[in-house]
């Protein structure tokens, strides 16, 4: 973004970034401020602004930040700026909004980031900045579909042997120690990176299930890419966190063709008066409009 000698941004929105919807909704504002910053360069330089800009008044100019977990080794890094790591708990989190002057504060991470949510609803009431959740609508099941629910993964532990014996875990690459005392079930688990607990030998390392095989992957994966997955490793119970979307996920077709039983864990609650949007356009909509500086 063009900035203009001695012009602050007008607003400062910090991303808590790392999923899909973060990175779009990154993409739009660095977008919107780059064509800000270049209306009101042309009308700086003389240009005759277009008709929406003189109706607001001088264009908005707008810095996004995006701030990643650090959990991924090569993280895809979305436009505008970025920061890598914790921020030290709520007090530091608001800490850091006083320091940089942020103006909107989006909590865009995956739906099962219960301890961040949180962090980010306590972070916004100690700086008084606007908080918005933005959350992907979890999954309904369709019919053929055959799910039971778990209130959590030790919950998904205990029901899983029922469903299965030869499981796809797709819970993330964290938590295989709450599978560990499964010896009977064969687990697959795919993650971009291999899991943390996934060294064997290690006595340092949590325990993880002794029959497991990790596959190295980066999605996002298709309808074909997941009827191949289930058929060659003749997979019987898929277990998967509601993680939700605005279509159905392939995983969940594939099993569904194939007559798989899914196993699906619920969401954590969310903070309660936390204002909620299920997409990037209403995202956009609650910084355009119901919090315009």
């Amino acid at each position: 973004m063009s900035a203009e000698p001695g012009r602050a941004p007008d607003r400062h929105v910090l991303i808590l970034g790392g999923t899909t919807e973060a990175r779009r909704l990154a993409v739009e504002l660095a977008a919107a401020g780059t064509r800000a910053g270049a209306a009101a360069d042309g009308a700086h330089a003389g240009s005759a602004p277009d008709a929406g800009t003189a109706r607001r008044g001088p264009a908005e100019r707008v810095r996004v930040t995006t701030s990643l977990a650090g959990r991924v080794a090569a993280p895809v890094l979305p436009p505008g700026e970025t920061r890598i790591g914790g921020f030290g708990g709520p007090a530091g989190l608001a800490a850091w909004i006083s320091a940089h002057q942020v103006t909107h504060l989006v909590d865009a991470t995956h739906p099962f980031a219960e301890r961040m949510s949180f962090n980010a609803a306590e972070a916004a009431a100690l700086s008084g900045v606007p908080l918005l959740a933005l959350r992907r609508p979890g999954w309904t099941p369709e019919p053929g579909d055959a799910w039971t629910y778990a209130d959590s993964l030790a919950d998904a532990a205990e029901l899983l042997p029922a469903l299965g014996t030869r499981a796809f875990l797709t819970t993330g690459r964290t938590g295989l120690h709450g599978f560990a005392h499964l010896t009977e079930t064969w687990f697959l688990v795919r993650s971009v990176d291999p899991p943390p607990d996934f060294v064997r030998g290690d006595p340092q390392a949590s325990p993880v299930p002794p029959r497991l095989e990790v596959l190295l992957a980066r999605g996002p994966f298709t309808l074909a890419d997941e009827r191949e997955l289930l058929a060659r490793h003749r997979i019987d119970v898929l277990v998967t966190k509601d993680s939700g979307g605005t279509a159905t996920s392939p995983k969940l077709t594939a099993a569904r063709e194939a007559g798989i039983p899914v196993l699906v864990v619920r969401r954590p609650a969310v903070p309660q008066g936390v204002v909620e949007a299920e997409s990037v356009a209403a995202a956009l909509h609650w910084l355009r409009y119901d919090h315009a500086h």
